[in-house]
């Protein structure tokens, strides 16, 4: 009889558990990064000298976490490959607004067109005037296009430096449940818990970076930044500190601070491999923005002082290069000296601006300028293309993560309503065994 109440109440507490985790399930089904438990029972199989073999009911061995390590390391590799391509195709359109919004290669354009107008009546004010009024233009064009890359770059360090904050930030957070994790007792709701909290702060550390995650024994993980030979951000209990540094021409380096000293980490995914990325990428456009405006300065100012103005001096010249070279200055203040005529040719003569016409060819200025434009506009497409492509291989990842992890509130539905038959059943199991004792004292 005392058999048969143990196996009773074995019974209810097994399935008060099981209630219990599937309650937790429902419970947590909209909460992003839970995954499912379930509670793990086995038979009590005693020997005795009466019963051999027999069972004595049912035991809870612990409570499993549906988790897989192999789906969830693919979902943090295309989350990094996504991340990097975003962040990419962000400061590629930075640059693109640059390059657009300040209208240089219109102002490009009216400047060498207004010299026609002034070859067509060189003695006359008004079209000298409207050369120089289109000079300043340009070089207010020029200028601010060199103020917008500025701006680019320096958003993008303060970008790639909160993302390095934040990285910090999870590493810490890591070491600390990597502490908790080894505490924690085996098949426990606790480690459980702890399990989720992991793997949560590993899918945001690799979309600020390529992480590479080794698991011991405990589920603690030790964690490799930037590509699998890269320095140990995470090991156990302890955790380094990621700095940033960009130079002038575009370089960015990124290391780690730990205890066994400081390693260079060359991220290739995540925000911050898309902040390299895109720190090279508006460099390359400042350098080739600021060539272009010395072809300018130089190419108009050499042909300026070949020529006379209307007064018979020698041309001055027009711009005035600063630094960086983008942004320019218009040091020429009177219409009459812009030099249209060859020396000695007289205020009719419109000689040297065919040397003006010229360098608008040999320096090919304009179309370099288009060929940037165009060269980064097709790279913005290509990046937000292949961005199309690594969502939809992230959300295949996640599908195929959440398919195991994730609640099925239908399928938890029909465990609830098995364990609680489970339950009913275990206490008339007890019903059963105290009627049963009952009628056999009242027998006696």
């Amino acid at each position: 009889m005392s058999d048969l109440l143990s196996i009773g109440a074995s019974g209810i507490r097994a399935y008060q558990s099981a209630i219990a985790t599937t309650s937790d399930n429902i419970a947590n089904a909209g909460n992003e990064g839970y995954t499912r438990r379930t509670t793990e029972m086995r038979e009590v199989v005693t020997t005795s000298s009466l019963r051999s073999n027999g069972g004595s009911g049912v035991v809870v061995t612990g409570v499993s976490r549906m988790g897989d390590d192999a789906r969830a390391d693919a979902v943090r590799s295309a989350s990094a490959d996504l991340a990097r391509t975003e962040t990419s195709a962000t400061w590629l359109g930075r640059i693109e607004n640059a390059l657009n919004d300040n209208g240089l290669s219109d102002q490009l354009t009216a400047f060498f067109n207004s010299a026609k107008s002034v070859a067509a009546d060189p003695s006359a004010t008004a079209p000298r005037a409207i050369m120089l009024e289109s000079a300043a233009s340009l070089a207010s064009a020029f200028t601010a296009t060199s103020k917008a890359l500025d701006g680019a770059a320096s958003d993008l360090d303060a970008s790639a430096e909160a993302a390095v904050s934040q990285l910090n930030q999870l590493a810490a957070g890591l070491a600390k449940v990597n502490a908790g994790l080894s505490r924690a007792p085996a098949n426990s709701a606790g480690q459980a818990t702890l399990l989720d909290q992991r793997d949560g702060l590993l899918e945001q550390m690799s979309a600020l970076t390529d992480v590479t995650v080794t698991l011991d024994d405990f589920g603690r993980a030790n964690v490799l930044a930037g590509g699998r030979d890269g320095p140990m951000l995470v090991q156990g209990d302890t955790h380094g500190a990621v700095t940033y540094l960009r130079n002038e021409e575009g370089a960015v380096s990124l290391a780690v601070h730990g205890k066994d000293g400081t390693r260079t980490m060359m991220a290739s995914g995540g925000t911050l491999g898309g902040a390299i990325e895109g720190a090279q990428r508006i460099a390359n456009a400042r350098t080739e923005l600021d060539a272009i405006a010395a072809a300018v300065v130089d190419g108009v100012n050499d042909v300026q002082a070949q020529g006379e103005g209307l007064d018979g001096r020698p041309g001055a010249p027009i711009f005035a290069a600063g630094d960086p070279p983008a942004e320019l200055s218009l040091v020429l203040s009177d219409p009459r000296g812009i030099a249209a005529a060859l020396p000695g040719g007289g205020s009719r003569d419109n000689g040297n601006l065919a040397n003006l016409e010229s360098l608008r060819g040999t320096s090919n200025v304009e179309g370099r300028l288009g060929d940037a434009i165009t060269a980064n506009a097709t790279a913005l497409t290509a990046r937000r293309t292949v961005a199309d492509a690594q969502t939809a291989i992230r959300d295949t990842a996640v599908a195929s993560r959440d398919s195991l992890s994730g609640v099925n509130l239908d399928e938890e539905a029909v465990d609830l309503m098995r364990f609680q038959q489970a339950y009913q059943a275990s206490s008339r199991i007890i019903q059963v065994a105290r009627e049963t004792l009952q009628s056999i004292l009242n027998i006696q």
